[in-house]
C-alpha cells in the first residue's frame, strides 16, 4: 500500500512538473504562434524574378507635354538626426548619407515638414490620401491582438492600459485597412495616364480587395504588413540586433518573415537584403518605364525593427563601439546607397530634369530600439506628437522647376503630397470631400512665403495636437495634461507655457475641439494605452524631465 501511495505522489509530482514546464513553455513562446500559422496557411516560395512591363508614351501626351515623373521616397521610422543634412547623422556623423542629402541640395529642404501621424499606418494612409487618417477613421496602426497583449502583459506595472472590454469590437488584424471610398494617389494618378507602381511596405490592409494593385497601383513588389525581416534571422551575411527589453522586437523576430509579393502573387523569398533588393528593382522599374510618365511609391521598410544589417556593411562601420547602434548604423548606410542608384538611374535614362523626386520618413525614430540621439535636438520618439515624433525630413527636387540650396521654414505636412503630386501632374483633385494637403511647389519654387496652413492637427485616441502658426498646443486627456509651447522661440519643447498663457490655451482648444469634431470615429477600437517617455529611449534611465505621453493603438 505504501509502494502504491508513493508511486501515486511522485506520478502526482511528475504530471504537476510537465504541466508547469508545458506552463512556463507556452508563456513564453505562445507568440510564434501567429507566425507559425501564417507559414502554414501560405508557405514562402522560392525565389523568383519579377518583370516589369515597359509601354510607350500614352497618345494624350506628347514629347512637348509629358507630364514629369514622380519619385515617392519614404524611409520607416527614420529619426530626424539620422541624415548628415543637417550636420548631423547617426553615430556622431560617422554614417554620411550623401544620396539623401543630395535631393535636398538640389532642391529644397522643408525644415518643418509634419508626418501624417507619429505611427506608421495612420501617418502613409495620410500621404496616400492628402486627408487626416482621422477624417476616415484609419486612427490606429493595424496590429495583431497577441502583439497589444504582448505589450500590456510585459511593460512594467503602469506603464499601460489595456482595454480588454474592447476585444470583441476589434476586427482581425487583416481586416484593418484604409477604406475603400478613400481616393489613393496610385488611383489619382493612373486616372491620368501614369504608370504607378508600388514598392515595399504598404501596411494599409491585407485583403486582396484594399492592396496596393488594388488602390491604383499598376504593378507592386509589397510587404503588406507593417515590418519584415531584411535576410533569413541565420544568414551568414548578415549581422542581428535583438532587443530583450522590448516586447515588441520579441514579437517581431518571433513572427515576422524573410519575404515578399509581387501583384498579388504567393510570398516569396527574395534574393538579396531587403533594401538593395528593393533599391535594385527601383533601377529595374525606371529603366522599363523611361518612355511614358511614372509614379513610383519606394517605401522601404528600413531602418524599422528588426534590426538587421549587412555583414559588409556592418564591418565598414568598425569604429562604432556599440554593437546596436553599430547595427543601426549599418542599416542606414544601406538605405542612402540604395537611394543613390535610384538617382542614378533617373541620370542614365535622362529623366532627371523631367522627374520630381520627394524624400521623407513616416514618423520620427522609434523609442523602442534604445538609441537616445536619433530624433536630436528634438524631445520624444514615435508614438508621441512631441517633434521627436511628428518632426521629418521633407526634401523634393525638380530641376528648373525648384531653386537648388532652397529652403522652407514654415510647417508643411505629408498630406501636401497628395495636392503637391496632382498639380505637377495635371491631375484633378477629389471634390466632394476636404483635401487637407495643399500645393507645395509655389512654395518651394519661391514665388510664395507664409504659412501654408492655417492649423495642423493630430489625434491617437485620447490625445491630441494642433499647430496653429508658431503655437502648439498638446493634450493627453488619459493622464489630464495640457502642453503650449512657442515653436517660434522653442522649437525643441523645453518650456511648457501652458500656465502662464491661460488665454491662449483656451482659443486654441476652442479651435482643436472645432477640427476634432469633424474627424469620423475611429473604424477599430483601441486595445492599448502605452506609456512613452518623451527624454529617453527604452533600455535606458529617464534622463530628463520624467514626462510621458499615453499613446493609443
Amino acid at each position: 500500500m505504501k509502494v502504491k501511495n508513493r508511486k501515486l505522489i511522485w506520478l502526482i509530482i511528475g504530471l504537476a512538473v510537465f504541466a508547469g514546464a508545458g506552463w512556463a513553455l507556452w508563456n513564453r513562446y505562445w507568440y510564434y504562434l501567429p507566425g507559425l500559422l501564417a507559414r502554414i496557411r501560405d508557405p514562402i516560395q522560392p525565389t523568383m524574378k519579377v518583370e516589369w512591363t515597359g509601354g510607350p508614351l500614352p497618345a494624350q501626351f506628347t514629347a512637348d507635354n509629358r507630364p514629369p515623373n514622380i519619385v515617392l521616397i519614404v524611409a520607416d521610422d527614420l529619426g530626424f538626426n539620422d541624415i548628415t543634412f543637417w550636420r548631423g547623422g547617426v553615430a556622431g556623423g560617422r554614417v554620411a548619407t550623401p544620396a539623401i542629402d543630395s535631393i535636398a541640395r538640389d532642391g529644397v529642404a522643408f525644415s518643418r515638414c509634419y508626418a501624417g501621424n507619429a505611427t506608421c499606418a495612420p501617418s502613409r494612409a495620410a500621404l496616400m490620401t492628402g486627408r487626416y487618417a482621422t477624417r476616415f477613421g484609419f486612427e490606429f496602426t493595424p496590429a495583431p491582438m497577441e502583439l497589444s497583449k504582448i505589450i500590456a502583459r510585459e511593460m512594467p506595472a503602469g506603464q499601460a492600459i489595456y482595454h480588454a472590454d474592447l476585444e470583441a469590437a476589434t476586427p482581425p488584424f487583416q481586416a484593418m485597412e484604409a477604406p475603400k471610398s478613400e481616393v489613393m494617389i496610385g488611383e489619382m494618378l493612373h486616372k491620368r495616364g501614369y504608370r504607378t507602381i508600388h514598392l515595399g511596405k504598404w501596411h494599409l490592409g491585407e485583403t486582396p480587395a484594399s492592396r496596393p494593385e488594388a488602390r491604383g497601383f499598376d504593378e507592386t513588389l509589397s510587404m503588406y504588413s507593417g515590418a519584415g525581416l531584411y535576410l533569413p534571422k541565420d544568414d551568414p551575411n548578415g549581422v542581428n540586433s535583438v532587443q530583450d527589453f522590448d516586447p515588441i522586437d520579441r514579437f517581431l523576430w518571433a513572427n515576422l518573415p524573410f519575404a515578399i509579393t509581387h501583384n498579388g502573387s504567393r510570398r516569396f523569398t527574395p534574393p538579396e537584403y531587403m533594401t538593395d533588393y528593393l533599391s535594385n528593382e527601383a533601377v529595374r522599374v525606371i529603366t522599363a518605364n523611361r518612355d511614358r510618365p511614372f509614379f513610383l511609391y519606394l517605401a522601404y521598410n528600413a531602418p524599422h525593427t528588426p534590426l538587421q544589417a549587412l555583414k559588409a556593411d556592418y564591418d565598414a562601420l568598425a569604429d562604432i563601439p556599440d554593437h546596436r547602434l553599430r547595427v543601426y548604423a549599418a542599416m542606414i548606410k544601406s538605405l542612402d546607397r540604395g537611394i543613390g542608384k535610384v538617382l542614378a538611374a533617373l541620370r542614365a535614362q535622362g529623366l532627371n530634369e523631367n522627374t520630381i523626386v520627394m524624400f521623407t520618413s513616416d514618423n520620427g525614430g522609434a523609442n523602442y530600439i534604445g538609441l537616445p540621439d536619433i530624433n536630436k535636438p528634438y524631445r520624444g520618439f514615435k508614438c508621441t506628437f512631441f517633434e521627436g515624433g511628428l518632426r521629418v525630413p521633407f526634401f523634393m527636387k525638380w530641376p528648373g522647376r525648384i531653386p537648388a540650396g532652397s529652403g522652407f521654414p514654415n510647417p508643411v505636412a505629408h498630406v501636401d503630397v497628395f495636392a503637391t503630386a496632382a498639380h505637377a501632374a495635371g491631375a484633378t483633385l477629389p471634390a466632394d470631400r476636404i483635401i487637407d494637403g495643399v500645393d507645395l511647389m509655389p512654395y518651394a519654387a519661391g514665388k510664395k512665403a507664409g504659412f501654408p496652413h492655417k492649423n495642423l492637427f493630430f489625434r491617437s485616441g485620447n490625445y491630441r495636437v494642433l499647430l496653429s502658426g508658431d503655437w502648439k498646443l498638446q493634450i493627453d486627456d488619459t493622464q489630464k495634461k495640457i502642453w503650449l509651447f512657442d515653436m517660434a522661440h522653442d522649437p525643441t519643447e523645453q518650456k511648457n507655457l501652458a500656465a502662464a498663457e491661460p488665454a491662449r490655451v483656451a482659443a486654441l482648444q476652442a479651435e482643436l475641439a472645432a477640427i476634432n469634431g469633424e474627424q469620423a470615429k475611429p473604424l477599430w477600437p483601441s486595445l492599448i494605452e502605452g506609456r512613452i517617455g518623451i527624454d529617453a529611449p527604452l533600455g535606458l534611465p529617464e534622463n530628463g524631465k520624467g514626462e510621458y505621453v499615453y499613446w493609443a493603438n
